[in-house]
């Protein structure tokens, strides 16, 4: 496999938290996660470390639009980058208040600044749609989009040379610890993320790239962690849920629960922190009991 050079974004101040990926071309470079805006100078910085100019990234993959992994992908377009996305996801790059705004709901307006930066709009001349399957020459390198949801509906895993850019249906793995799955509102569909899951298993790649974060070798093992991990957060949930819990009630509840399943695994307290970083507890309640709510109603 070609080299990948793996950009630690460094969110927050925080390592292995948010990453982003380059790969050289014929083309140019492509770089695969944007990372938010707030770390676009970081970006610039890693870049540069490399050798490289910002403005030799000709071609920007994005797993999904949230801004962990999109946020940045304006900046890079107003440099020239050709942004490759799934179609789901393009009408809010191209017009991105709805996302701003509903985002603004999840972490409050005062915050979103110092989190996410800004978002603008993105020209529609530099979006491309990613078809599920769809093939993407660049020069000497192809790659693969594969239509993955169940962590968000516009999600896409990139196939590259036996590897595979998994976003965050590919879970969340930091410095050694256990495999989690991040499932924030409003698209969390379980049924969804298992198929997903049976996909990337079909298509076999020889390693995980993990936005949240670096490259998993051992897939196989790495899947089935996950699979269990997603199932036993899902009937926690569930019976907070069927008990009428609030998600005010219930995250508490359920920060002491993963805390405990860190702590049986013995991982210290700043690799757990790492992993809140990356994802947050509270934002897997809100998305698993809307999940649940929606199930009841015959909605999924």
């Amino acid at each position: 496999m070609r080299k990948v050079e793996i950009l630690d974004l460094q969110f927050q101040d925080a390592n292995e938290t948010i990453g982003a990926f380059l790969v050289e071309s014929s083309e140019g470079l492509i770089l695969i996660e944007t990372g938010p805006e707030s770390t676009f100078s970081m970006l610039k910085h890693k870049v540069a470390a490399l050798g490289y100019q910002i403005s030799d990234i000709r071609h920007v993959l994005l797993t999904h639009i949230h801004f962990d992994h999109a946020g940045a992908a304006w900046k890079l377009a107003k440099g020239g980058a050709q942004i490759y996305v799934h179609p789901v996801g393009s009408p809010h790059l191209a017009s991105p208040e709805r996302l701003w705004n509903s985002a603004s709901l999840i972490y409050g307006k005062e915050n979103m600044e110092k989190l996410w930066g800004r978002m603008e709009p993105i020209s529609q001349h530099a979006i491309t749609e990613a078809a599920h399957g769809e093939s993407f020459v660049f020069g000497d390198v192809v790659f693969t989009a594969w239509h993955t949801p169940g962590h968000a509906s516009h999600h896409i895993a990139w196939e590259f040379e036996g590897g595979l850019f998994a976003g965050d249906v590919g879970g969340v793995k930091i410095c050694g610890g256990p495999v989690v799955p991040p499932c924030p509102p409003p698209d969390i569909h379980l049924e969804a993320w298992a198929a997903s899951l049976g996909l990337i298993r079909k298509i076999a790649p020889s390693r995980l790239f993990l936005t949240h974060f670096g490259v998993v070798d051992e897939v196989g093992s790495h899947l089935s962690e996950l699979e269990l991990s997603i199932d036993s957060w899902a009937k926690w949930m569930k019976n907070e849920f069927d008990k009428g819990a609030t998600v005010d009630d219930t995250t508490p509840r359920f920060m002491e629960f993963t805390r405990s399943q860190m702590n049986i695994l013995r991982i210290s307290e700043d690799v757990q922190s790492l992993y809140e970083y990356a994802n947050p507890s509270w934002m897997s309640v809100a998305g698993l009991m809307r999940y649940w709510k929606l199930k009841a109603q015959g909605r999924l």
